[in-house]
């Protein structure tokens, strides 16, 4: 029996790895004797995995991960029992039973809605919002928006214009193109201010951080980028209905693309 969770990442928990997460969801699953299905063999583990984690220092309202029960008798009361178990930092908002024949997650993972935000120890550059739109409208209005994106192995200059699906300064207006909700978040919006919010692609095959999208503002404005002086919350996760595994279909491309929250996603 498959299963997807939706949880949140927050406060002090947004310094700690993905490997001890993963640690953490297996001695949660433990103490709330969820019946989670375990690997065979000599070294058995529970099955599970994760949705593009996060990385340090990122908070969330949307992660998500895959598991595999050996029973499920109450999945409305799963939230419940798994949060008692759990401290306040991480919590599981969802719990979604899968059909058998469900793809993982990360390989239909194939947008994400962020908002950066200022931290309050740095003066922020963006504090005059009409500004600081009229700044993101002109970098919207660029054919290229070249960035020098770093890898494990390799650093290439790539041109990430088409895989910005939507970027406001306004909440209102990105709800409206995107459809979510985010008036109710985790992070507290009076301690870090809002700057921007963003949909870009995601996925095992193009993924672009909101990061490269704030350095090229900074650039676009004629200051130096500093990474410290914003925090990045994630808001939702999507995958395409259309989309297949390697595959990689913008929004305003050629090809179709529906992009449906994981939440939703079967």
């Amino acid at each position: 029996m498959k299963a997807r969770i939706k949880f949140s990442k927050t406060g002090s928990m947004r310094f700690i790895g993905h490997l001890d997460v993963m640690r953490y969801f297996q001695k949660a699953f433990r103490r709330g004797h969820i019946p989670v299905s375990y690997s065979q063999g000599y070294s058995p583990h529970q099955l599970m995995s994760f949705t593009s984690p996060l990385g340090i220092g990122l908070s969330s309202d949307a992660e998500y991960m895959d598991i595999e029960l050996d029973e499920c008798p109450e999945p409305e009361s799963m939230v419940e029992r798994m949060n008692q178990t759990m401290n306040e930092e991480i919590r599981v908002k969802d719990f979604l039973l899968l059909p058998e024949d469900a793809k993982p997650s990360m390989a239909m993972l194939a947008a994400c809605d962020y908002l950066i935000a200022g931290k309050p120890d740095h003066m922020s550059q963006f504090q005059d919002i009409g500004k600081t739109q009229k700044l993101l409208e002109g970098l919207l209005s660029q054919e290229e928006i070249l960035i020098r994106k770093k890898t494990k192995r390799s650093e290439k200059v790539v041109n990430i214009r088409l895989n910005i699906y939507c970027a406001s300064t306004s909440r209102e207006v990105f709800e409206r193109h995107t459809g979510g909700s985010y008036a109710s978040l985790s992070i507290d919006q009076k301690e870090y201010p809002p700057i921007l919010y963003c949909q870009l692609t995601a996925g095992s095959v193009v993924n672009i951080k909101p990061e490269l999208l704030m350095e090229a503002l900074c650039r676009e404005a004629g200051i130096e980028y500093d990474p410290l002086a914003y925090q990045i919350h994630r808001l939702e996760m999507y995958g395409d209905q259309y989309g297949k595994k390697g595959e990689v279909h913008l929004l305003n491309g050629e090809a179709p693309c529906l992009l449906v929250p994981l939440s939703k996603y079967r």
